[in-house]
């Protein structure tokens, strides 16, 4: 008897257990290919920020740096999406951009359509 009851016991918890719901965490801005590559030097704040929205961090130590982060992760899922691009200024004017290549940007656009699909294999 003692034996069918932990037989049950471990049955439910790990049936129970498939069932749990996750929900999608997404944070930051989502950033448009697109929209960064428009990001070029000596434009200004207001125009960086029209193209790709206000900035996720802005460093409080350093107030010529924006940094846009992005980041999803789907439900149970173990592939996250996540994407970065640093603009610096100087003289209130974009001095320099840290981006994704183009190779990265399409590796990380792939990523992102496995992810809508619900599938990261």
């Amino acid at each position: 008897m003692k034996l069918n009851r932990l037989a049950f016991i471990v049955t439910w918890v790990v049936l129970t257990s498939a069932c749990v719901y996750r929900i999608n965490i997404q944070q930051g801005n989502f950033l448009d290919q697109a929209a960064v590559e428009q990001v070029k030097a000596g434009m200004t704040r207001s125009q960086v920020r029209y193209l790709l929205g206000t900035p996720m961090v802005a460093d409080s130590f350093n107030k010529e740096r924006w940094d846009y982060i992005y980041y999803l992760k789907k439900g149970r899922n173990q592939h996250t999406d996540s994407r970065r691009v640093t603009v610096y200024f100087q003289d209130e004017k974009v001095a320099k951009l840290d981006k994704p290549s183009a190779a990265e940007a399409a590796a990380q656009d792939a990523s992102a359509a496995k992810l809508d699909r619900g599938r990261s294999y």
